[in-house]
């Protein structure tokens, strides 16, 4: 399954933006989908978590202001990023997971300007 990520860009502190994962059949199989980011000189790290069930999780540092969710008639993922901080900035990328077995998009870059 081939994950696409959009909905990237440039938002000023305090903006909100919604990105989305398109995948090019069908996510159910996926026990969970994910939100990762990596900014410059930085790990990969998730960001936020919905399983097959609907039961999500969050770093940290993004409770509160992120939202995931996954519609599974269309195939998407969505994260909905509110209240953004320039420490938000990095490349996120989407991510599926059924067992051992992953599948990456491309990412798509956020930059938050202060």
């Amino acid at each position: 399954v081939q994950l696409v990520e959009s909905g990237g860009g440039l938002v000023q502190a305090g903006g909100s933006l919604r990105l989305s994962c398109a995948a090019s059949g069908s996510i159910f199989p996926f026990n969970v989908m994910g939100w990762y980011r990596q900014a410059p000189g930085k790990q990969r790290e998730l960001v936020a978590a919905i399983t097959s069930g609907g039961t999500t999780n969050y770093a940290d540092s993004v409770k509160g202001r992120f939202t995931i969710s996954r519609d599974n008639a269309k195939n998407t993922v969505y994260l909905q990023m509110n209240s953004l901080k320039p420490e938000d900035t990095a490349v996120y990328y989407c991510n599926g997971r059924q067992g051992s077995h992953q599948d990456w998009g491309q990412g798509t870059l956020v930059t938050v300007s202060s």
